[in-house]
């Protein structure tokens, strides 16, 4: 490399070429549920039970979970790709007329999912625009057997044949 930036587009057309799952995180705040749609999230140890994410720093729904310490994430299936887009808006009600109860933590457990599983906060390190969150898993379960919703290109997506 000659040391030169990578323009932001090239950037995100190379990494569009990756095809993500796509999760809710979610908790119950003492101003009532809050959550976001989030693609970037992964297993990241067995040994303890770890998975990672990366909100955007610009988020307004990330510092509120925060500040609760523990939250849920909800593995989407792909026929809720209408509930994918109301938790990824800013600023409306986002749960106005989702189905939701309550997880072992307390947090918001979307109906219809795949799966979910219930995090402690452990750490957040620094990702430049966005940020690492570490968690640990505290409980989980399947819901139901389900194509995933991936994101592909920016488009929703389907497996064939599942």
């Amino acid at each position: 490399m000659d040391g030169s930036p990578l323009d932001v587009r090239d950037f995100k057309a190379v990494l569009g070429r990756f095809c993500t799952g796509v999760t809710v995180i979610t908790a119950r705040s003492e101003e009532g549920p809050v959550g976001f749609t989030c693609q970037s999230f992964s297993a990241l140890s067995l040994r303890p039970p770890a998975v990672c994410f990366c909100p955007a720093r610009t988020s307004t729904s990330w510092p509120r979970i925060r500040t609760v310490g523990r939250f849920c994430v909800n593995i989407l299936a792909h026929d809720q790709q209408g509930i994918c887009r109301q938790l990824a808006r800013s600023g409306a009600d986002k749960f106005a007329g989702v189905a939701w109860a309550p997880s072992p933590n307390g947090s918001p457990r979307l109906a219809g999912t795949m799966a979910w599983l219930d995090c402690d906060l452990e750490q957040e390190v620094d990702g430049g625009d966005h940020t690492i969150v570490i968690a640990r898993v505290t409980a989980l379960s399947e819901h139901r057997e389900a194509p995933p919703l991936l994101f592909y290109r920016s488009a929703f997506e389907r497996l064939d044949g599942v």
